[in-house]
């Protein structure tokens, strides 16, 4: 599964469907996504601040725009994976960008 690198935005604690968070994927040529703040989507215990990282996963197109199906706060760790892909679009290890 790939996940990605993104950038809050801004938080909407008081959604239509719950609170969410708009983010910016610069990987993914600096797509707006959003992703709910409530299981199961976010994984985390506090809500992210705006300009806090946070990996991105099962991304999706619908009509409203992009939308992630999972998050979570980025780690120490995650600057280790190959999954992930970095903010110039290269994966971890890899040197190359998209």
């Amino acid at each position: 599964m790939e996940e990605y690198e993104a950038v809050v935005d801004k938080l909407i604690p008081t959604g239509k469907h719950g609170p969410y968070c708009v983010s910016r994927c610069e990987t993914l040529d600096n797509i707006i996504v959003t992703f709910s703040l409530k299981l199961p989507v976010w994984l985390e215990k506090s809500w992210p601040e705006p300009g806090t990282y946070v990996i991105l996963s099962e991304i999706r197109k619908k009509r409203a725009g992009w939308r992630a199906e999972s998050a979570r706060f980025m780690r120490p760790e995650d600057r280790k994976s190959q999954n992930i892909r970095n903010q110039k679009g290269a994966t971890k290890n890899e040197g190359q960008n998209c």
